[in-house]
């Protein structure tokens, strides 16, 4: 079976009828590992609700295809049983729901998609079995499969179970969106450490979102990519990280003035109506 293709083309996503996202464009392939990088209020967290479809982010024109399935026609559960996963910035706790039985209804969702509520899950033996060996592969004690899903959890733990939710399901490709977000270093390492075993034993796609050079250290992204003013202005290798921690965006700014003053009405925008998430 070859290789899948996330293929973004044009992508305009709006939120509360104001217009983040102003046509990106970019194209990511089973195996690759892309980062995506850019100032508070660009719309790097926008094009990850858009991609798995939060409902409140609305996609004005252009689509985004997985072999040619127009992601934006879909439902977000649809999007996950193509093969799309998200690892949240800020995971949400759901008390009442154990980890262990949140990914057993998911798994088995993704896995057979053709699934009607009521049938069957995955039989508990092998589920268990496979569990256990995923926990095991990310140092995780068993324990913490029984606990509440994010409930009590700290940051670290909350990106762990994302991880683990990702090792799970298997996932075509993975958007990372700011993972390395309220982790310290040692954190930072450990998870980047599962997300790399992870993604080399599926053969994900993955796109890490961040701001920072620290978790690119860890996940090496062959492809580096900024969104500026609502697009991606620049794409390239490592160097761009380089060039961005040393430099910082001025030098963006001065190469992209029209994007420039985009981004600084974005950034207005995003201290009142815009929702945290856009930001």
């Amino acid at each position: 079976m070859s290789d899948k293709v996330l293929k973004i083309n044009d992508l305009h996503v709006a939120i509360n009828g104001k217009e983040i996202l102003k046509g990106v464009n970019l194209t990511i392939r089973q195996g690759e590992v892309h980062a995506l990088m850019g100032p508070n209020g660009s719309g790097k967290s926008t094009l990850s609700y858009a991609l798995m479809g939060h409902p409140n982010y609305d996609v004005t024109q252009g689509t985004a295809t997985v072999d040619g399935v127009n992601l934006v026609e879909l439902e977000a559960d649809e999007r996950a049983k193509l093969g799309v996963f998200l690892a949240f910035q800020y995971p949400t706790s759901i008390p009442g729901v154990t980890l262990a039985n949140f990914l057993r209804h998911a798994v088995t969702n993704v896995r057979n998609p053709n699934r009607k509520e009521g049938e069957d899950l995955l039989p508990m033996r092998d589920f268990r079995k496979e569990l256990k060996a995923s926990m095991d592969e990310l140092g995780m004690d068993a324990e913490f499969a029984r606990r509440y899903l994010n409930e009590g959890f700290s940051g670290g733990e909350k990106k762990r179970a994302e991880v683990l939710q990702m090792s799970m399901l298997r996932p075509a490709f993975a958007i990372l969106d700011e993972t390395d977000s309220g982790l310290d270093i040692d954190a930072v390492r450990v998870v980047s450490e599962g997300v790399n075993r992870v993604a080399a034993k599926a053969h994900t796609g993955v796109l890490v979102i961040t701001h920072y050079q620290r978790i690119l250290n860890y996940i090496q992204p062959q492809f580096v990519h900024i969104l500026f003013g609502g697009r991606i202005v620049e794409s390239g290798g490592t160097e761009l990280v380089t060039k961005l921690e040393q430099e910082g965006y001025d030098w963006i700014r001065a190469k992209y003035p029209l994007e420039a003053q985009i981004e600084d009405e974005l950034e207005a925008n995003a201290t009142g109506a815009l929702p945290a998430a856009a930001r």
